[in-house]
This record gives structure tokens, sequence and C-alpha cells, in this order.
């Protein structure tokens, strides 16, 4: 079997755990490997994601390594045997890895989890607001990188606008009041925000400033659910692209960081009445 040039990230998810999988057994790769009759090369392969597994194999390994986790081994299985690709891969000459990586992530994800503190969830803003965002960049961008990079974001938009992945952002009032494209782009988002509230599967909560402290990181993050706890990831927006996190340790922070907004963030009808009031100061004040 040919090696993969570049695998995606769930393939490398998949042998991120097989190796998590060997270490917790206290097994090295070349003892992994003379267990199962191939050389230390095909383990190297396996848990870097350039070489495929097959359905078997992996459960082998996995009675080799003793683990008795059972939701796990079935959940990494089922992603072996995905055939196909998604429609995020028209884009692998266009854009960057990081942006298919991101909806690759969400058109697999059981629930997404949002927390803004400068702009609004990507997978809800408004075109108008989305262009602003990324002409913002520096350098600036070509006018064709923009309205790529923006169809490409509205593209991703229908995951939640199919309400087959339940959705909750946590949006800072920072975010609320960050202008992008102006005054009237930001009221049109809004009220865009508002809309998307009522929408069954999408809940919406503000972080207010009068939270005494804000309950977790100043970082964009978004917290992706997989089918198993394990293979949940935290995605950080950087300056510089995306970061992605998947170590117990990271998954453990940013469950507590998540729970902490839960408990202080306004109810979802509070919220509403919030947005609604900075519409409405920012009529008053621009329309």
């Amino acid at each position: 079997m040919a090696l993969r040039s570049n695998p995606t990230l769930r393939q490398r998810r998949v042998g991120t755990e097989l190796r998590r999988i060997r270490e917790q057994a206290g097994l090295g790769g070349s003892q992994l490997a003379r267990e199962l009759g191939i050389q230390p090369a095909q383990i190297t392969q396996m848990e870097s994601g350039k070489s495929g597994i097959s359905i078997e194999r992996l459960r082998t390994i996995a009675a080799v390594c003793m683990c008795t986790n059972q939701p796990l081994i079935d959940a990494l299985a089922s992603i072996t045997s995905e055939r196909g690709k998604g429609w995020w891969e028209e884009y692998r000459d266009v854009l960057t890895v990081d942006f298919l990586e991101v909806a690759e992530l969400e058109g697999h994800a059981e629930r997404i989890t949002f927390c803004n503190t400068v702009y609004m969830p990507g997978l809800l803003q408004t075109r108008a607001y989305a262009s602003a965002v990324f002409a913002r960049l520096v350098p600036t961008l070509p006018a064709q990188e923009i309205e790529t990079r923006t169809a490409f974001r509205l593209r991703r938009q229908e995951v939640v606008r199919s309400g087959e992945t339940p959705l909750r952002a946590f949006i800072h009032e920072a975010a609320l009041r960050m202008q992008f494209g102006g005054p009237m782009v930001l009221i049109d988002q809004l009220a865009s925000l508002l809309d998307d509230s009522e929408q069954p599967g999408i809940s919406i909560r503000v972080v207010p400033f009068s939270v005494d402290t804000f309950p977790g990181a100043g970082e964009n993050l978004t917290y992706i659910e997989g089918p198993v706890p394990e293979l949940d990831t935290v995605e950080m927006d950087v300056s510089q692209g995306a970061l992605f996190f998947d170590s117990p340790a990271n998954l453990a922070k940013h469950r507590t960081i998540f729970a902490n907004l839960d408990a202080n963030a306004l109810s979802e009808e509070r919220s509403r009445d919030f947005i609604r009031s900075i519409m409405k100061e920012m009529k008053a004040i621009h329309a």
C-alpha cells in the first residue's frame, strides 16, 4: 500500500490514538512490531497517519496493547473504514490546510462549542462580516482571496444550517461590539445572530463585561466533540492560522473552561435581550 503524502487530520488522529494506546501499555514501537510480525517502520507509518490500517489490524493492536476501551476502538474503526472525500477537498490547492482541517473537524462533529472574544463565530457570520474579517488582515489579501475564503466560510455554515450538528456559542461582549466593515455591517450581523439564536440546535449566550472574571483564555476557541470523549479536539485561532489540541490534559483543561463559561454566561433569553440592546444603541448612533 502506497504511503499517504498528506494524511488528513482524522487519519493523523487515528495514528495518534494508536500511539497513545501503545504507550499506555508500556510497549515500544519495536516491541509492538514484533508482536504483530511486521517491521518497526510500519508502526511509525501507521502512527503518523501516512499508512492506512485495516479494521482487523486496528483491533489486533488494541488487543495486544490490552486496550479495553471498546467505544474508542469502535470509533477508531469507524474512521478507518471511511471512504470518499469531504467537500472541503475541492479547496486543497486553493486554501491553506488549516481551512480544510477546520472544515473536516466540523463535518464529523457530534457538537461544536465556541468561545469568542474578538469576533463572531465563523459559522454564524454574515457574508459582509466574514469578508470584512478577512479584509482586515495584514498584509492585505487580494480581492479574489478574500472572496474565496468568504465563500468557503459560508459553505462551512451548511453544517449548522442543516440542524444536524448542535452548536453552542459563548460570545463575549467585546466581540459583539467589535466592528468589522463598519457599524451597519455589525448591525446586520447582530440581527443575524438573533435570528440564529431562535433556530433549533443553536444556543447563543453572552458573557458581558460585568462578569467579574472572564472564565477562560482570551483566545477564540472551538471545542469539537467526537463520537467518544477521547476523540474531542480543541481548535484555537491565532494570527498564523489554527492550532489543534487533543491531549487528555488539554481536553480536560478546556472542558473546565467551557464549564465555567456555562456557569457564568447569561441565559439564552437574557443574551437575546443583551444583543438587542447593543443593536438599539448602534442604531441610535449610526442609523
